[in-house]
C-alpha cells in the first residue's frame, strides 16, 4: 500500500477515528485504526464492539491495500509532522510514514483478526447540526457519571414526527431540551427511543456542530441496537444502552407562579465567590425576597460568605439550598442574559420542591427555547 496526503487533512482524519477509543482496552488490537487505500481516496475506521467512527478523505494512491496500525501513536505522529505532504506506505508488516524530514517506522496490526465496522443503512431523519450540538451541551452535563447505574449515564433522545428531545438525569436533577427534526422521506415514522452514551453524544456534537445538518439512523443488527451520526463524510455509531429509563419528564410542572428573575453573569459570578469557603459536597443557601437575592455559605468557624444580587420576585419569599456545582452548570446551559428559577410546591408546606431553571430573554420575557433543568438534591428515590 502507498499513498500521499495533504498532513493536515490526515492528521485531522486519525483524530477522529481515535477520539472515541477507550484510553485502555483488554484487546490490543481494538486501540487500532483501519486505514483502506482505494482508487477514490482513503477510508479511516476504529471500532471497540461499542462505538466506531468512520471518515473519507481524498489521497494521491499509487497502491492500494488495507493496513491496521496504532491509532493514537499514529495521531501523536501526524499532529507532530512538520507542514508538508505525509508519504505512507508499507513494506510486509512495516509501515513508513515521512513528512519532510521526518521519518517513522511502525508495526502494522493483524488486518484479518479486527471485527467489521458496522454498517447502517436505514435513514431516520435529519437535525440542524448547531441545534443539536448546543442541546446535546445544555443536556449531557446532567447524565450520571456513576456506571454502577448504565442506564442514567445516558441521554435519552425521543424522536417524533417533527421534533427531537434530549432528556438527561443523575437523580439530582433533570435535564431536557427539544429540537427541530426532519423525518425526509419518513413522514409517518412512528416515535422513537434511544438512550445513547452521553459520552458518544458529547463528542457527536463537538465534532458535527458546524457540519450544517447530521443524519441520524437506528436500526436493530444481530440483535443490537445502533445509532448512527453522519456528516461531512464522517460516521459516528454508538451501541445503545439497554433498560428501562426513568420517567423523569413527569417531575416538571405545568406552570409555577412563584419564581424569580436575575442575569444570568451575575449570579454565576456571586456563586463562585461565595462558593469558595464551602466545604466539598455543602450547598449553598438562597435567600429570595423582594430585596433581591442573598447568596449565604458557612463554611466553618473560620470561613463564612455572603452576597447579595438583583433578582425580581414574583411570588412569596422562598428559601432553597442548593448544590453550587449543580446549580452553575444549569445555569452554564442557560444561553439567554436573563435566567428564571421557579420554585415548585410539595405536599409538605415546609419543604420547598425542586427548582425549575430556565431562559428569560429579558427581566419580563420568557426564554424562546424549550431548554428546563430542574434541580433538588435526592430528586429521585434510590
Amino acid at each position: 500500500m502507498r499513498f500521499q496526503a495533504n498532513r493536515d487533512v490526515f492528521s485531522e482524519a486519525v483524530s477522529f477515528a481515535v477520539k472515541l477509543l477507550p484510553q485502555r482496552t483488554t484487546l490490543p488490537i481494538l486501540s487500532g485504526v483501519l486505514i483502506e487505500a482505494a482508487e477514490a481516496g482513503l477510508i479511516l475506521s476504529s471500532f471497540d464492539y461499542e462505538v466506531s467512527a468512520q471518515t473519507e478523505i481524498a489521497a494521491d494512491v499509487e497502491e492500494t491495500g488495507k493496513v491496521l496500525v496504532s491509532g493514537r501513536l499514529l495521531a501523536e505522529i501526524a499532529s507532530r509532522m512538520p507542514n508538508a505532504p505525509v508519504r505512507f506506505s508499507t513494506n510486509e508488516s512495516r509501515i513508513t510514514v515521512s513528512c519532510g524530514t521526518a521519518n517513522f517506522t511502525l508495526l502494522s496490526m493483524p488486518v484479518e483478526e479486527y471485527p467489521s465496522i458496522p454498517q447502517v443503512s436505514a435513514h431516520s431523519g435529519l437535525v440542524p447540526a448547531e441545534e443539536f450540538a448546543a442541546a446535546v451541551s445544555q443536556v449531557a452535563v446532567a447524565a450520571s457519571r456513576d456506571d454502577v447505574t448504565p442506564v442514567i449515564t445516558g441521554v435519552q433522545l425521543q424522536i417524533t414526527e417533527n421534533s427531537i428531545s434530549l432528556v438527561a438525569t443523575d437523580r439530582y436533577r433533570v435535564a431536557v431540551r427539544e429540537i427541530d427534526w426532519d423525518p425526509g422521506a419518513n413522514q409517518a415514522q412512528e416515535p422513537i427511543t434511544a438512550l445513547v452514551p452521553a459520552r458518544t453524544l458529547q463528542e457527536v456534537g463537538k465534532t458535527f456542530g458546524h457540519s450544517g445538518t447530521i443524519s441520524v439512523a437506528i436500526t436493530n443488527t444481530d440483535d443490537r441496537e445502533l445509532i448512527a451520526f453522519t456528516a461531512d463524510k464522517k460516521t459516528v455509531t454508538s451501541l445503545l444502552i439497554k433498560g428501562n429509563y426513568p420517567p423523569v419528564r413527569r417531575l416538571f410542572p405545568d406552570n409555577v407562579d412563584n419564581y424569580a428573575v436575575m442575569n444570568t453573569a451575575e449570579l454565576i459570578e456571586a456563586t463562585r465567590r461565595v462558593q469558595l469557603v464551602l466545604e466539598r459536597e455543602a450547598a449553598l443557601r438562597f435567600s429570595f425576597t423582594a430585596d433581591g437575592l442573598t447568596l449565604e455559605a458557612i463554611g466553618s468557624e473560620q470561613a463564612q460568605a455572603s452576597e447579595t444580587i438583583d433578582a425580581i420576585l414574583s411570588g412569596g419569599d422562598t428559601v432553597v439550598s442548593l448544590k453550587p456545582q449543580f446549580l452553575l452548570d444549569g445555569l452554564g446551559a442557560v444561553h439567554s442574559e436573563f435566567v428564571r428559577i421557579s420554585f415548585t410546591k410539595t405536599e409538605n408546606p415546609n419543604k420547598p420542591g425542586p427548582v425549575l431553571i430556565t431562559s428569560q430573554t429579558s427581566r419580563e420575557q420568557p426564554g424562546a427555547d424549550s431548554y428546563r433543568y430542574l434541580l433538588q438534591p435526592n430528586l429521585l428515590l434510590r
